[in-house]
């Protein structure tokens, strides 16, 4: 698979840019690994050269250089008009926890969860160089790969969101946005922050929404023009909030992401984020072997449309099943 290192991670509503590593920061040298580490730990003394790479609307992630382990890495923290919010900080503390435990290939690492010393939550991770999804499916790259790559890139997701599942969570927010591939192949899930989790007695506690997911989306069209949030992969039930949700959702919006990659569209259509979130609930979208100028595998069709039916039951029964249906050949 081509592609270049540029790298990228989401904010939900934002992405990111930085530019590709320099020697000096990729390599290892003795300097660094000897290097005698101080008797007394400061915390405050840890991290320097801070680099702001995106400012969402909820968080602000910048690279900056660990100095006790020689590297550079991601460092996340709220903005500073939400660092007293405790709403923002139980779902940024349960994001940070969710993607510390979930330790798999397709997860980002996560490094440190601590307090600045001003008291505010911060959490440190790999900071990761690739293309999102979304960049590839971008006509401006579709010619690049194939789609026995495409695929590859597909399963690799579903294999990790079949790991989140089987360990009780759901990631929610499955959009080409979250998946990034790296330059060696890797594929990694990325922004865990609506990730669904439950209690030992079954019960999921969810925080109050602080803002709604759906209006927030809407603030994202009237700035760029066009839908690039995450309405088009949201599940009918998660649009209807269903508090029965589980892991099909995210099948859903895997699904979702197939049918573009096959038919060059989404398959729900609509001109404001109303109309999207109408389509989604009632709309049978064309198969894509009828509107792609690409020639489409009957059974990964198939597959697509199994993905994407309205009622759960109808789907593939969950992210493991859909790796077995994409690794029976298609």
């Amino acid at each position: 698979m081509t592609g270049g290192l540029v790298g990228k991670c989401s904010l939900g509503e934002n992405s990111m840019q930085f530019p590709q590593p320099t020697k000096e920061e990729a390599s290892v040298y003795l300097e660094d690994t000897d290097k005698a580490l101080p008797s007394r730990i400061d915390v405050r003394t840890r991290y320097a050269f801070f680099k702001t790479i995106a400012r969402g609307g909820k968080s602000i992630i910048q690279s900056c250089k660990d100095l006790h382990l020689s590297r550079i890495i991601c460092y996340k923290e709220l903005r500073k008009e939400l660092v007293d919010n405790e709403i923002e900080q139980q779902r940024f503390l349960r994001e940070a926890r969710v993607t510390a435990m979930l330790q798999h290939p397709s997860t980002v690492p996560v490094y440190e969860l601590g307090r600045n010393n001003r008291g505010h939550l911060y959490f440190t991770m790999k900071l990761v160089h690739g293309y999102t999804l979304r960049e590839i499916v971008d006509v401006k790259y579709r010619d690049r790969y194939d789609l026995t790559q495409l695929m590859d890139v597909v399963e690799q997701a579903a294999l990790g969101l079949a790991y989140a599942h089987a360990h009780g969570v759901v990631h929610r927010d499955i959009k080409p946005e979250n998946i990034l591939v790296g330059p060696f192949g890797e594929v990694l899930l990325l922004d865990w922050g609506l990730a669904k989790v439950w209690d030992r007695e079954g019960v999921s506690n969810e925080p109050p929404p602080s803002e709604d997911l759906i209006k927030s989306e809407d603030v994202t069209i009237t700035r760029q023009g066009k839908l690039e949030g995450t309405a088009a992969y949201m599940s009918p039930e998660q649009i209807e909030r269903d508090p029965g949700i589980d892991g099909r959702t995210d099948v859903f919006s895997l699904g979702t992401i197939l049918y573009e990659i096959l038919a060059g569209s989404r398959p729900a259509k609509g001109e404001t984020i109303q109309a999207v979130i109408e389509s989604v609930r009632r709309d049978t979208p064309p198969k894509p072997s009828e509107v792609s100028k690409y020639q489409v595998p009957k059974r990964l069709e198939e597959i697509c449309m199994a993905c994407i039916e309205k009622d759960p039951d109808d789907r593939i029964a969950g992210a493991a099943a859909l790796v077995r249906e994409l690794q029976q050949g298609w």
